[in-house]
């Protein structure tokens, strides 16, 4: 017969099997169980930290540790809504949340990068206080779906109550023993980090007062609401009636503090600073954020130890000159890949600009004319041709040199100029002239800033789909995270001057002191057509 005509057998069931099946049934209820969140789940399981520990692991964050900690005061005591903001990768997540595995408070922790719809981040919060999970049994599905504000409102309040007379009954049931792996006093604290990127929804004109009213709408006293922000306090304030939180600024970090970051965890300590003293001054020129650092350096470093054969040598200084010397040659195209500005020296790689010559004569010609005898990033060439084109042209043609998409308008009738225009004109220019370059604010810097970059990165994206069919990667508003920070370089510099206050503004203004042969120097060596938008050209 077939195995198809065979009939079925079902086997039976033994004591041994059915024993088998309630062991495993059982040993995978207790797994649930064990998965069952607790209230111990809403502060750190790991063993806390001392004030000496939270201190060490944070170099030259000690004024900002301490300042938290006042903030949050005693166990018990109520507080005010803080807001921590700074420039990114200063330590702030990383800062307050060590700070509560200090302290060992129950909080309940949402970033607006995972929780990017006023639904998502409502639900993640009441999860975390409804004591749920997402499991395969419950459909991955939340504890309440909230949609609207006033729905999280109510259903918040119903959570933190249930949550605080659970704190306050196992405190006096339990013993001392039992408490000692328990979160530490009576308030719950809500963290909302990333709150910059709620500006990016469609209700952001509603959830940012929301948010930050929540203080006053829910008028509970055991509640801490503290706010974590790359930008400042005042762009989101409005006057809307609740209590603006307290700030809490972190500054970039300063040379000797990145030495600290870096030299933690070195296996060759003297190695190392040996070539931290190489590198650290002119990489803090241009950018202090940590994680763009740590990337580079991970890198440089690997070069700088090429010429050793053993990495635990202790380098003498003859060593130390070797391996700089080596090292110099790759330092430079390091600090410009810092920042990646969408244009064409950036995109390309060397086969299409070989491509693009005729001949190699032509070539070197071309690239001898366009070097630049200092260095300077890429960022820093946009921000100081920025600051040129802000002084020398009239504040009233900025609308006229730049389109709605930040290009050169191109598309304006020309008409015949008649003889007294063209005298006005050229009185106009000797005026310019004799007046020199004429100051500036910064807002006017960044627009001017912001458009030149998106010229460059349009320019690009266009030749490259036309040659190979690929866009540029990168935008833009990349560069606008560390400009203050150029700028303040390009003043040092003396490459941009500071001016007195403005009596109506109230703001400082700048003045660029480059010379239009030196503008134009660096508008080449980006291939920028400074002339395009350059008055009287």
């Amino acid at each position: 017969m077939s195995n198809e005509g065979t009939p079925q057998i079902t086997r039976r069931t033994t004591r041994s099997s059915s024993a088998a099946v309630s062991i495993n049934a059982a040993e995978t209820s207790k797994t649930r169980i064990s998965n069952v969140p607790t209230i111990n789940d809403l502060a750190f399981d790991q063993e806390p930290i001392n004030k000496d520990d939270l201190f060490s692991s944070f170099p030259g964050r000690r004024t900002q540790i301490l300042e938290l900690l006042h903030l949050l005061g005693p166990s018990n005591s109520p507080m005010l809504p803080i807001f921590i903001y700074g420039a990114a990768s200063t330590g702030k997540t990383s800062i307050i949340l060590q700070v509560f595995r200090h302290l060992k408070r129950p909080f309940v922790y949402s970033s607006c990068i995972s929780c990017y719809s006023p639904r998502i981040l409502f639900e993640s919060i009441l999860d975390r206080l409804l004591l749920h999970k997402k499991s395969d049994a419950n459909g991955y599905s939340s504890a309440k779906r909230c949609e609207k504000p006033a729905d999280f409102v109510n259903f918040l309040r119903e959570a933190l109550i249930n949550i605080i007379n659970n704190i306050n009954s196992n405190s006096v049931n339990l013993s001392s023993d039992k408490l000692a792996g328990r979160p530490n006093g009576k308030m719950i604290y809500l963290i909302f980090d990333n709150l910059e990127l709620v500006r990016d929804w469609d209700k952001s004109s509603t959830m940012l007062p929301f948010l930050f009213n929540l203080h006053n709408i829910l008028k509970m006293p055991e509640v801490g609401l503290i706010y974590v922000s790359g930008t400042t306090p005042d762009t989101y304030y409005s006057s809307m009636g609740y209590i603006e939180p307290i700030p809490v600024y972190f500054p970039d970090y300063t040379e000797d503090a990145l030495r600290e970051i870096f030299m933690r965890n070195q296996a060759n300590r003297k190695l190392y600073s040996s070539f931290l003293n190489a590198v650290l001054r002119p990489f803090c020129r241009v950018t202090r954020r940590v994680d763009a650092l740590s990337i580079v350096f991970s890198s440089l470093y690997k070069v700088y130890c090429e010429p050793l054969k053993d990495l635990g040598i202790v380098p003498n200084e003859d060593m130390k000159r070797r391996l700089f010397a080596h090292l110099q040659p790759r330092i430079t195209p390091f600090l410009n890949g810092i920042f990646r500005v969408p244009s064409q020296t950036s995109v390309e790689v060397e086969g299409n600009k070989k491509a693009r010559w005729k001949n190699d004569a032509e070539k070197s010609i071309c690239e001898g004319f366009e070097k630049v005898d200092f260095h300077m990033s890429a960022s820093a060439k946009y921000l100081l041709i920025s600051a040129f084109l802000a002084s020398r042209n009239p504040a009233t043609l900025d609308a006229s040199m730049f389109d709605s998409t930040g290009g050169c308008s191109s598309h304006k009738r020309k008409r015949k100029a008649s003889e007294k225009s063209m005298e006005q004109k050229e009185i106009a220019e000797q005026e310019l002239l004799m007046r020199g370059p004429g100051t500036f604010p910064l807002e006017r810097l960044l627009a001017i800033f912001q458009c030149i970059t998106s010229v460059a990165e349009y320019s690009s994206s266009e030749e490259e789909e036309g040659s190979n069919g690929l866009g540029v990667e990168g935008s833009s508003s990349e560069l606008m995270s560390d400009v203050l920070l150029q700028l303040s370089s390009l003043c040092n510099a003396n490459f941009v001057t500071k001016g007195g206050n403005c009596p109506l503004e109230g703001s400082i203004r700048y003045r660029s002191t480059v010379s239009e042969e030196l503008a134009m120097k660096v508008a080449r060596s980006l291939r920028f057509p400074l002339s395009k938008y350059l008055y009287r050209r």
